[in-house]
């Protein structure tokens, strides 16, 4: 049976820089707060944290946009570190995409969407409602790639307003009693393992970045609309951050936000009061929506590139008639459910937030890499500041990586668990191809 035609329809830029804010704002800057209240109690350092992780994430995206403008192809890091480095390490990054890049955020997203709907309305159950998230999502991204593409941008425009209404009520509202100015001991803290930690959730807030890229081969124009996209995207979420931590900060104080993971919900109590409050926790619950959306609509086309590459996994490629990668998307959607059953909120933030950074950290280290092997490859973008820019992504992506091995071992070897398991299957999927080929010429 014939395999359908790849889909007419094209996403454009807005689409393009919607998919990117959309999986950038969300289950981390919402929750992640909380966590790093814990170990830091100055609001200079807390801040710094928002900036430091979007200049990480700018540095990311313009190195993501001269290898999405020279290798304009879907699939990500997958797609580049395979041509870069090795088909193995390309599967590796696959392989982590595929079971933890996406499946895992997208559960963090339901699980807090989840939360913050119990938190307005109690009888709720939070984990069913996580779950039932999921479903009709995976059904909406099901039916065509115009509605999915549509709806993407409905809902983040929707999100984006709810921002910034957010930031203009708080940056009203009576201030709490929290320095922002820096003295001697906030920018020491600037140097503690505490604020390396910390990084990792500000990063895992800021991951999606590169979200674009994962539909490289279904954008209108890639070598002119991706770097855009991600450029754009990520300038306005890495801004937007800022001043919504400052709100958070400002309006809440610390003791109430030490430990909690509905931090929208708390600042909106302390800026609209408990009932304006309330109303509010619901439609973040509901704009969370978009994030899960979003990971939904990208997160499978990597597994489907993946099917096209590898003869064992052929079954994943398969498109529908509407050329909707149909058997890639419900096998993400499992790896979620199975997420929301068995994990915790932090457990998984942290394993995630440690791969993701892993394989991001040898994609922009492959950009020095593949100028060095192919400087003949055409370049319609080339990475701005270069070569400080990368060197800087590489530096502060380090520098939290090593932290995170030392103070969260176990969550960072579970990681590292996965990509052996990964190198594992790999192995045996290049077994059973040799073996297939001897046996069809034998």
């Amino acid at each position: 049976m014939p395999q359908p035609t790849a889909p007419v329809y094209k996403i454009g830029l807005y689409t393009g820089i919607a998919i990117v804010v959309a999986n950038m704002v969300g289950t981390g800057v919402f929750t992640s707060l909380g966590f790093q209240v814990l170990g830091i109690r100055s609001g200079f350092a807390l801040l710094m944290l928002w900036l430091v992780g979007g200049v990480i994430a700018l540095c990311g995206a313009l190195c993501y946009g001269e290898l999405a403008a020279a290798l304009p192809r879907s699939g990500g890091e997958y797609h580049y570190l395979s041509r870069i480095y090795h088909p193995a390490v390309g599967f590796l990054s696959g392989w982590v995409s595929a079971t933890v890049g996406f499946a895992a955020p997208t559960a963090l997203a339901a699980i807090a969407l989840g939360r913050y709907a119990t938190s307005v309305w109690p009888e709720l159950h939070a984990g069913l409602l996580s779950l039932l998230a999921v479903a009709l999502i995976t059904i909406v991204h099901l039916i065509s790639q115009r509605a999915g593409s549509r709806f993407q941008i409905v809902v983040t425009a929707l999100k984006v307003a709810l921002l910034l209404l957010f930031i203009g009520a708080g940056l009203l509202a009576e201030p709490q009693p929290l320095a922002f100015r820096p003295s001697a001991p906030d920018w020491q803290a600037l140097c503690t393992p505490a604020f390396a930690v910390s990084l990792i959730y500000v990063s895992y807030a800021y991951s999606g970045w590169n979200a674009a890229v994962y539909l490289a081969g279904e954008v209108e124009q890639p070598q002119r609309n991706l770097p855009r996209a991600l450029l754009i995207g990520t300038a306005t979420v890495a801004l937007l951050y800022v001043l919504l931590n400052y709100v958070f900060l400002r309006t809440t104080p610390l003791n109430m936000l030490a430990g909690q993971l509905e931090i929208g919900y708390l600042s909106a109590n302390q800026i609209f009061g408990v009932g304006t409050g309330q109303l509010m926790g619901a439609v973040i619950a509901l704009l969370l929506v978009s994030t899960v959306s979003s990971m939904i609509y990208a997160g499978p086309r990597i597994i489907q590139i993946m099917g096209e590459d590898l003869p064992a996994l052929r079954w994943l490629a398969r498109r529908s008639r509407r050329g909707l990668p149909v058997r890639a998307t419900l096998l993400q959607s499992l790896l979620t459910v199975v997420f929301i059953i068995t994990a915790t909120f932090e457990q998984v933030l942290v394993y995630a937030g440690f791969v993701l950074s892993l394989f991001t950290f040898l994609t922009v280290l492959g950009l020095f890499v593949l100028r060095w092997r192919q400087p003949e490859l055409p370049r319609p973008y080339r990475t701005w500041g270069y070569p400080l820019t990368p060197l800087v992504f590489l530096a502060l992506n380090g520098w939290t990586l090593a932290f995170l091995l030392r103070d969260k071992f176990a969550e960072s070897m579970l990681g590292l668990a996965t990509v052996l398991v990964g190198l594992l299957v790999y192995a045996a999927l290049a077994g059973w191809g040799r073996m297939r080929r001897k046996i069809s010429v034998g």
